[in-house]
Parts: C-alpha cells; structure tokens; sequence
C-alpha cells in the first residue's frame, strides 16, 4: 500500500519558490511591457512622454499580473509534479 506524500506547496521551501516564480512572472511581465512600449505597435509612447501615468498603469498593470499569475500557476505544477 502506498502511502501519501504531502504537497509540496505546503512547506515553506514550496512556498519560496512559488514567491520566486511570481517575482520572475513580474520582471517578464515589466520587461514584455517596455518592448512594447518601445517598440509602439499601438501608440502607447506618446502617453508615456506627455506623462499620462493612470492611462499607463492601465496598460501595465494588467499585462504584468497576467505574468505573474501565468509563472505562479506554471510553478505550482511544476512543484506538484517534480519527483523527489
């Protein structure tokens, strides 16, 4: 009979490594949004030059929590998954 191994999200190195692959979530969510900025496939630079920051924290924001949350997720199953 086998017996159940605990998650591994519960203990606290699961835990720092979900925190870790949230804040790798974030730098490529700001990194993705400074390419299009820069790169200005929709005319988002002249907000940043005329100084709109609510209209940029608009277009920031929700690219970088959908990294963030896409790393987090993608971390809880590699953590699930990996073979001890």
């Amino acid at each position: 009979m086998q017996t159940r191994k605990p998650s591994g999200l519960i203990t606290a190195s699961g835990l720092l490594k979900l925190v870790s692959h949230a804040a790798m979530g974030v730098a490529m969510g700001l990194a993705f949004t400074l390419l299009l900025i820069l790169i200005d496939p929709s005319g988002r630079a002249p907000l940043v030059e005329h100084g709109a920051s609510q209209d940029i924290a608009l277009f920031v924001g929700p690219l970088v929590l959908t990294f963030a949350i896409g790393a987090t997720l993608t971390g809880a199953v590699f953590i699930l998954t990996e073979d001890d």
